[in-house]
Formats: C-alpha cells, sequence, structure tokens
C-alpha cells in the first residue's frame, strides 16, 4: 500500500498544505490539538474536493442515464454480431460516438478522488511513523499524534498491535470499536447509495444486463470497503465516510430535482410538479420549465408517466406548450372529460359466475324457444282441423300429430319407448 501511495506523492504536499490552513481556523475554535479541529480539517478537504468535482459528477450522471438508454441497442448488436467480436466491437464504438457516451464517465468521480485519497492515507501513515512530510513540520506532527476523535487517534487502524496504538496514547478496544463503526457507517451509506439507485431512479421499463450488474455491484461494493477499511487509518475512515455521506446526499438531490425517465423518481417527480401547477396555475423555475418543454419535445414518444402528466394537466383545463409554460385551454379540458366519460360509460367486466348464470339462462331461454314454436304450431293445425276434411291433405294430419308430440314438454324427440303393460 505504501508503494502506491507513494506514486501519488507528488500530490502530498498541496493535500498536507490544505489541512494544515483549515486545521488553523478550526484549532482557534477547538483548540490546538483537538481531534474535533483535525477531523474537520479532513472533513473540509472532502467537501473542497467534490465542489471542484462536481462537473464531473454532472457527466457521470448524463453517462450513466445514456449507457441505460443504450442498453436494448448494445443487446441487439451483440445478438448480431456475437460470432464477430471485432464487427461488433466497432458497432459499439460507433453507437457510442453517435450517442456522445462515454463508457469511462461513470468512473471519473472516483478516479479523480483516487490520488487526494492516497495522499492523504500517505500523510496519516507518516503521522502514525512520527515522520514529517508536506507542509506538517515537527510541531504539527506532534499535536496530529495527540489528536482523538471519541479516543480514537487519527493515526491508528483496526489491525494496529496494541503496543503502537499505547504509543499514540490510547487503548486498543477504543480503536477498534471506533474503527468498526466507522467501517460500518462507510458500508451502510454505500449500499444505501447504490440501493436508492437502483429501486428509485432506473427506468423499470427496460431489463438489460446493465441493471443486474448495477444490483450485483450494490452488494459487492459494501463487502469490498469493510474488507479495505480494517486498513485505513482513522483520518482516512473520517474521509471516506464523509465522501460517501456527500455522494449519497447528491444523489438524492439528482433524483429528486432530475430524476431518470421512466422510473419511480420521474413519477413522484411529475406529480409533485402538477400539484404545483394546479395550485399556482403556472410553471414555476426554469428547471421545471425545462422538464415540461422536454416532456412536450416527445411527442408520441412519451412514456407512460409521461402521458399520465399531460393528461393531468388537460383536466385542469391547461395544454402545456413547446416552451415550458402552460396556457388555459377549453378544448384540452373537453377532450380530457370526453376521454373519461367514454372511459365510465364501458361496461364493467363481469364475474366468471355471472357470466356462467347468463349462459344458463340463455341456454334455457332457447329451450324455451322450441317449446312456443310447438304451441303455436299445434295452434295452426287445430285451425286447420276446423277446415273441411275434404280440403286437408293427409300429410297435415301426420304433421299436426307430429307437432303436438313435440308439444308436450320433457318428451325425448324421435321414436318413443313402448310403456310397460303394467303402466297402461
Amino acid at each position: 500500500m505504501d508503494t502506491i501511495a507513494s506514486l501519488f506523492s507528488f500530490i502530498t504536499t498541496p493535500v498536507s498544505w490544505v489541512i494544515v490552513q483549515f486545521h488553523k481556523v478550526y484549532g482557534a475554535l477547538f483548540g490546538y490539538d483537538s481531534g474535533w479541529a483535525w477531523g474537520l480539517s479532513i472533513v473540509s478537504l472532502v467537501v473542497l474536493i467534490r465542489i471542484c468535482l462536481i462537473p464531473l459528477f454532472v457527466k457521470q450522471i448524463k453517462s450513466t442515464r445514456n449507457m441505460q438508454v443504450l442498453q436494448p441497442k448494445m443487446k441487439a448488436i451483440q445478438e448480431r454480431y456475437k460470432n464477430d467480436k471485432q464487427r461488433q466491437s466497432e458497432e459499439m464504438m460507433k453507437l457510442y460516438k453517435e450517442t456522445g457516451t462515454n463508457p469511462l464517465s461513470s468512473c471519473l468521480p472516483i478516479l479523480a478522488q483516487s490520488p487526494f485519497f492516497f495522499a492523504l492515507y500517505h500523510v496519516l501513515s507518516s503521522i502514525a511513523s512520527g515522520k514529517k512530510i508536506g507542509a506538517i513540520d515537527q510541531s504539527l506532527l506532534d499535536s496530529a499524534r495527540q489528536a482523538h476523535i471519541f479516543g480514537a487517534p487519527l493515526a491508528a487502524k483496526f489491525t494496529d498491535s496494541a503496543e503502537k496504538v499505547a504509543s499514540l496514547d490510547a487503548s486498543l478496544l477504543d480503536v477498534r470499536v471506533i474503527t468498526a463503526i466507522m467501517i460500518v457507517l462507510m458500508s451502510a451509506s454505500q449500499f444505501f447509495t447504490q440501493r436508492q439507485l437502483m429501486t428509485k431512479n432506473v427506468d423499470l421499463t427496460v431489463k438489460t444486463p446493465y441493471m443486474q450488474q448495477q444490483k450485483m455491484l450494490m452488494y459487492i461494493f459494501p463487502v469490498i470497503f469493510a474488507v479495505m477499511g480494517i486498513n485505513f487509518p482513522v483520518g482516512v475512515l473520517v474521509y471516506w465516510l464523509t465522501t460517501n455521506v456527500w455522494t449519497m446526499g447528491q444523489q438524492m438531490y439528482v433524483i429528486n430535482q432530475n430524476p431518470t425517465p421512466g422510473s419511480k423518481a420521474q413519477d413522484a417527480y411529475l406529480q409533485r410538479l402538477l400539484k404545483s401547477v394546479s395550485t399556482h396555475g403556472q410553471v414555476r423555475g426554469r428547471t421545471r420549465r425545462n422538464t415540461v418543454k422536454r416532456v412536450v419535445s416527445k411527442g408520441s414518444d412519451r412514456n407512460d408517466i409521461e402521458r399520465k402528466f399531460i393528461t393531468g394537466l388537460a383536466k385542469l383545463g391547461l395544454a402545456a406548450q413547446e416552451d415550458g409554460t402552460v396556457v388555459k385551454s377549453e378544448t384540452a379540458a373537453a377532450e380530457a372529460e370526453g376521454g373519461a366519460a367514454q372511459k365510465r360509460h364501458q361496461p364493467k367486466r363481469q364475474t366468471k359466475a355471472k357470466r356462467q348464470t347468463a349462459a344458463g339462462g340463455s341456454g334455457a331461454a332457447r329451450d324455451a324457444a322450441p317449446a312456443d314454436s310447438a304451441d303455436s304450431a299445434a295452434k295452426t293445425s287445430l285451425q286447420k282441423q276446423d277446415a273441411p276434411q275434404d280440403d286437408q291433405p293427409k300429410s297435415a294430419d301426420k304433421s299436426a300429430s307430429g307437432s303436438s308430440r313435440q308439444a308436450k314438454s320433457g318428451q325425448r324427440k324421435g321414436p318413443q319407448r313402448p310403456k310397460h303393460p303394467s303402466k297402461k
């Protein structure tokens, strides 16, 4: 680890200088040798670094979304050229170039933080060894070695021996309890951040291998942090816990204000926007107007959530415009009411029991219909019998007798079985 950290030694002087400047401010408030002064100096270093990395974070968000959108196309390319790896790679690069997507952009914030992380690790290791480094002179070195956070020295590690911890004026139990708690918090914050991304800010209509990979990382990253954390000094754990909390808060803001299309977060955001429009009668804020503008520009390509938002505006008597504003529209309200009325007038679907009952009733009606026709036929034959017998053909008597036989209810068609002599 020292070999890797030494590769970033060119940045240890700037990192140590920034920590010393923050220590001067917090030392005046909490005391020169206070652990809070040194701990808050590390936290302030993290905040400063993350503010500088905001542009890279924006690129990371855009790249992640573009990768999600491109997953179906990437899968189609893989299926089409599964036997030609070279052509597959060429088509992938062509797709990235056409859409302006860089797969490495999602790793930029982590890669950019790595030099600062290893430089801080190198600084704290030098403090634990009693060596001056960068802008930290002997007086600052002595002060940092005396600084404790909840009884644990900044330079102590979970794996340190009791003798080494004792040389830093601390007990092994205190060091291990504090480092264990910080490792758990660090892993939990990493897990919650990834879970928040997977459950709220992912398009649920697209099922791709990319989503499965992200789901696996949700469980793998916390384990990696837990295993590596036992070898980190307390000061580095403070650094990593702070950057995880910053990432979690930054991601929560992005999810609430600029969610991924088709996700649960977009549904919640558009519902809040619809409620705001119904209250104020207009779209307030440039960010919200840009959101409405994007929804309008999609036209027929809108997803179900966006169509529901447009329908909600129509029910309020409003129509979204291309510039992101809304105007009153009686036509939109009439169409929304007409669609709702048409939906209400649609017959309800009957249950299976009702359908069977209706089928039984129609069958009984069909059975009764021949009987009614037989009765009418019988009446007709009787009327014909009243006429002179000379005018009636003999076949009429046969048909009348046949009709009278059919008129009897419950009698089976065709030749009848003769009755038993005892029943005559």
